[in-house]
């Protein structure tokens, strides 16, 4: 059933093109659904959480070894189903773009049909073309639909996942060369040579790493997300990162166990790293969204620093965390590209504050104070059992990077506030000279149906798993204790 994400997906994208404009965010929009509804039926009927079992296998390349294999446990049903999610809100916070929509909602699908083949291929070649399938149209819908040095944007975005892919190729070659085989099943039983582990692991991490937005080479991310439109921003930041994050689990840390345990503490250094820096730079930011976009960069520094424990509840923690933080930013970046600039024409914090959007936009304030809530990891938000789950996996771990990662929670809390504050709270009394265009209450579209339909979407889901995160837990912690690197 699962497997059908990605044919229904990439036949969506290609009925597309063939259709007329005033259909395509209807096609788009069923696209999406049938996927979330596809994932979202796997997810609550799957029997073997715990096994990465076969769905599909078939011969694709013979003399290469290569197959059409896709398979799932916990960990990519979770995913599959956070992709389905956060792609319906996406088509929903892009319902009214008249520029070329047939084209947008082609890349658009296109994105989500390759993390859906990401998250469930069970060849190590066959994930590797899924994975930089999803790079060309990234770049195609921040080039053409985004703003803010779109180009920029979109070609250092492009250029940094081309260098991750790189280094993954690299190794995938390597590990075909030396064990005989791309089969993810096969591979995991193969012992590599302990000299072979030393290099291959941190090489292919690092590659998959580069797109989970890990310190230093993390720049890639807030100028990608700046730049993006608005659903481009939430599956870059919703799904997008978290591809990398992954892959890094899936196969760098379960095929290279040993390299894994001898490069553990260095990961976990820049996770923490990631956390505290990322959160200090945000916290001196002007723009709204790149408030947010290194807001993502600190947040993904914990599922780093969780992968990083290579014990049960710190990676599953990260891959709780991976599901919470794609909904939080997802909301997050459907309120400040779509609520608020789509109708102020600027996200410069001083100018925001001046325009008393708490009256103006109540629903967009409602959504993002939500977002916020459990972007700071409030209880009973999903970002709260997310973060401790992972904190409690590294107390045993590493101690000491618990104490400093409190520093960049605190750092989050501050900037995440102060954005808040600004943005729809600030007691700013009236408009000065020069301030965009919005004077009054009158003069702001409201917030939209479709709109509305995305963030509640989110909201539901973050609460949810706030609430009960065990829905999640109970199919997550069985697949990572079937982990190699565990036993």
């Amino acid at each position: 059933m699962i497997a059908w994400t990605i044919y229904l997906t990439f036949a969506g994208a290609l009925l597309l093109l063939c259709l007329p404009r005033p259909v395509a965010r209807w096609i788009a929009l069923a696209t999406a659904l049938a996927g979330f509804g596809t994932s979202l039926m796997a997810f609550f009927t799957a029997l073997d959480v715990g096994t990465f079992a076969t769905i599909i296998r078939v011969p694709w390349v013979p003399p290469l070894g290569m197959e059409y294999h896709l398979a799932a446990d916990g960990i990519s049903l979770t995913l599959a189903l956070v992709t389905g999610l956060t792609a319906v809100s996406a088509v929903l916070f892009s319902w009214d773009v008249d520029h070329r929509p047939n084209e947008f909602f082609f890349w658009l699908l296109l994105v989500i049909g390759g993390s859906y083949g990401v998250f469930l291929s069970a060849d190590l070649f066959l994930l590797f073309v899924f994975y930089e399938l999803v790079i060309v149209p990234k770049y195609f819908l921040i080039a053409i639909w985004g703003s803010t040095n779109k180009e920029y944007g979109a070609m250092k975005l492009t250029l940094y996942s081309f260098l991750g892919g790189t280094l993954v190729f690299l190794t995938i070659v390597a590990a075909y060369v030396t064990a005989g085989s791309l089969d993810l099943h096969q591979l995991s039983q193969y012992k590599f040579p302990l000299q072979f582990q030393a290099w291959a692991f941190p090489v292919m991490f690092l590659g998959f790493a580069v797109l989970a937005g890990i310190w230093p080479l993390h720049t890639w991310a807030p100028t990608g997300h700046v730049a993006a439109p608005t659903a481009g921003s939430m599956l870059l930041a919703g799904i997008v990162m978290k591809l990398g994050a992954y892959s890094a689990l899936r196969v760098a840390m379960n095929l290279f166990p040993d390299g894994f345990l001898m490069w553990s503490k260095w990961i976990a250094l820049l996770g923490v790293i990631g956390i505290v820096y990322a959160a200090a730079v945000a916290l001196r930011q002007r723009d709204l969204k790149f408030v947010i976009g290194y807001s993502s960069v600190s947040h993904m520094g914990f599922v780093l620093l969780g992968l990083a424990t290579a014990n049960v509840l710190g990676i599953g923690g990260a891959v709780l965390q991976m599901f919470s933080h794609g909904v939080i930013a997802a909301l997050l970046f459907a309120v400040a590209g779509r609520m608020i600039y789509r109708r102020t024409h600027t996200r410069d914090l001083n100018d925001l504050s001046r325009m008393r959007l708490t009256h103006a936009l109540p629903f967009a304030a409602f959504s993002f104070v939500i977002a916020s809530a459990a972007s700071m990891g409030i209880p009973g938000f999903s970002g709260f059992a997310a973060e401790i789950t992972i904190l409690l996996g590294t107390w045993k771990a590493y101690p000491l990077a618990v104490l400093i990662t409190g520093a960049g929670m605190v750092l989050g809390a501050a900037f995440t506030l102060r954005a808040l504050k600004k943005t729809f709270f600030s007691d700013a009394a009236s408009l000065s000279e020069g301030t965009p265009s919005v004077t009054s209450d009158e003069r702001l579209v409201p917030i939209t149906f479709p709109e509305k339909l995305g963030a509640c979407l989110l909201i539901f889901a973050t609460l949810v798993i706030g609430l009960y995160p065990k829905l999640l837990l109970d199919r997550i912690l069985p697949a990572v204790e079937a982990m190699k690197f565990l036993k």
